[in-house]
């Protein structure tokens, strides 16, 4: 089979020349929003993104042309945007067709040019010179955060202190996370108060161990927020346990110390639960023969789910490396899959049309039914006891307009207490469900939209992400609420870097270069100085099919939601661009492939 595929302004002109005659086969492929057949095929059903179109009879070896087309508004930006998983639903069994060119091209850097500072990313609060070079003496013998430094190393191909040459370690009443560091000609002082002081100097220490001799000076840091974050979207593409592994390896290379597990959401629940496994087990495999189709898949069958042992390794690998991990659940909306696999969660009687963002119907569950509390109460009690950070993140984003509104039950519930609208009936729902989280000795945490409501939205002492931008966070923060920053103009790490369409990615919060990752500042009203409590990079997978994809969108752009976190000055753009040249070893560890 031959399949080509290219992009022609608002259309995709694709050619399929079979290898032998077709008799009524059906072309299935995904999109990344709902897509229709414009010539050569009539589109015959889907979900979402994912399209079947049906094909007239086609001779072996005769080219046929079909055209296909976004619909609702959306266009195509980039190679991402052309069918994924192409193949032939036939009466013999599904055929796939050749899958193009996937992934971001090569990551290209600037020339390094003369640093301003530590070849590091984050820079330290203060670095001052002493003139010559180290060679260290034993040190102090064994720490555990070194310990996982030196591991950290080894994992990642990094230069580290031979043997015979060590750390001397002071403790000494530092912030949390803070370090000093004195580096003379013959011994290296580190003074920290707690793990992650240790840990943190000793990855400072590896920074500047891979430039060559270490220099002589003195070094004083600390992070200016204690929430730095990555979040990594695991229910659009199965990323195996040793990626996330790695992640948290990246992390910490980076000081970053929060990872926002985000296993849950329209196309999968992949936590293996014991409560409701048929919630996994149904939906952790995508493609032909599943309860859900191919979304988002470059395979006609692909997928997985985490197991409890997974999950203890994980949180294993990242307590070594101080970070926490926080888990997501994701409701009310992003939720086809738990009412396909639950239907008894939707009123029957709704007949509302609304539809999502990414064209789904019913991907909301019905807080007016008490089957919704059963189950909802029940998935976040065991996952809070999986995970021991003490916080939940219960998602609430992207609720269509107009849901619950066909619903007579959730008519009825509104009445009772006094809700007008969604927004209302949302912000009831989610001050409750966040109640059962604080009862169970957690904090919750939700984006954004968790703030509406004339109740004032989820309460609870929630933690709320602020994501479209930085005005709801501003506007959440004078409400009262915690924030953490993660503006998709800035830290979105799956829009394309460019608007070239040979690039990779998404382009709805617009193009994201590595430059405007710090050409941003995460307090921009002091006076809500107080409740911002971090910054958090956010990596959503639909664009992305193999594991491998996921290195070369998140690096170097990483480094610059790594530097918003830490440092407690903004850095100028040109002066960013060239130290994120001058480590680009942090790329060679992860397999970044570099443009020649």
């Amino acid at each position: 089979m031959d399949w080509t595929c290219a992009i022609e302004g608002d259309r995709i002109l694709c050619t399929l020349t079979p290898d032998r005659d077709l008799h009524g086969a059906v072309l299935c492929f995904s999109g990344m929003a709902p897509m229709r057949a414009v010539a050569g095929g009539t589109r015959v059903g889907g979900l979402g993104g994912f399209t079947e179109v049906a094909l007239p009879d086609l001779s072996a070896g005769v080219p046929h042309e079909l055209v296909i087309a976004y619909s609702d508004g959306f266009h195509p930006a980039n190679r991402a945007w052309l069918p994924m998983g192409p193949y032939l639903r036939t009466d013999a069994g599904p055929i796939a067709l050749p899958v193009g060119d996937l992934g971001c091209r090569p990551v290209v850097l600037p020339d390094v040019g003369e640093i301003d500072g530590l070849p590091m990313v984050p820079q330290p609060n203060t670095w001052q010179a002493r003139g010559g070079t180290c060679t260290p003496d034993a040190g102090s013998g064994a720490d555990a955060a070194l310990s996982a430094v030196a591991a950290l190393a080894a994992r990642r191909g990094l230069v580290w202190l031979p043997e015979g040459q060590g750390v001397h370690l002071e403790h000494t009443d530092l912030a949390p996370d803070a370090y000093e560091l004195e580096i003379t000609p013959s011994r290296i002082t580190l003074r920290a108060g707690d793990y992650g002081g240790r840990l943190y100097g000793g990855i400072t220490l590896l920074h500047l161990l891979q430039a060559g001799p270490l220099g002589c000076g003195t070094l004083s840091d600390a992070p200016r927020f204690g929430w730095r974050g990555q979040h990594l979207d695991t229910a659009r593409h199965f990323y195996v346990p040793q990626t996330i592994l790695d992640l948290l390896d990246l992390m910490a290379l980076l000081k970053l110390n929060r990872f926002h597990w985000h296993f849950a959401d329209d196309e999968a629940f992949r936590l293996q639960i014991d409560c409701y496994p048929e919630l996994w087990q149904k939906t952790e495999m995508r493609g032909e023969g599943h309860l859900l189709p191919a979304l988002f898949s470059a395979e006609i069958e692909a997928g997985g789910s985490y197991s409890k042992a997974d999950v203890a390794a994980i949180l294993a690998h990242a307590r070594a490396l101080n970070i926490e991990v926080l888990p997501e659940i994701e409701v009310p909306a992003h939720a086809v899959a738990l009412t396909r696999v639950m239907p008894q969660l939707r009123d029957p009687a709704d007949n509302g049309a609304e539809v999502s963002v990414q064209g789904y119907r019913g991907d909301a569950v019905n807080p007016a039914l008490p089957e919704t509390w059963e189950v909802l109460e029940a998935i976040a009690q065991e996952v809070d006891a999986l995970f021991p950070f003490g916080h939940l993140h219960l998602g609430c984003d992207e609720l269509p307009e107009g849901t619950w509104m066909g619903s007579p039950r959730a008519r009825a519930l509104m009445e009772e207490e006094g809700l007008d609208g969604t927004d209302d009936l949302q912000g009831w729902m989610m001050h409750r469900l966040a109640a059962t989280v604080v009862a169970n000795g957690q904090r919750p945490c939700a984006w954004e939209e968790a703030a509406k409501g004339s109740n004032g939205g989820i309460g609870n002492g929630a933690i709320l992400f602020s994501w479209t931008g930085q005005g709801p966070g501003i506007e959440a923060a004078k409400q009262g609420y915690d924030v953490v920053m993660c503006p998709a103009q800035h830290v979105y790490l799956d829009m394309a870097q460019s608007d070239d369409p040979d690039d990779w990615g998404a382009r709805w919060a617009g193009f994201l270069p590595l430059s405007e990752t710090v050409n941003w500042d995460p307090i921009p009203d002091s006076s809500i100085a107080d409740r911002i409590l971090g910054v958090q990079g956010t990596f959503w997978s639909e664009f992305t099919s193999r594991d491998a994809q996921l290195w070369p969108m998140l690096l170097p752009r990483i480094e610059g939601v790594a530097a918003m976190a830490w440092q407690q000055t903004q850095i100028p753009q040109a002066d960013f661009l060239r130290l994120v040249a001058a480590i680009r070893w942090l790329l060679t560890a992860f397999d970044v492939p570099l443009a020649t």
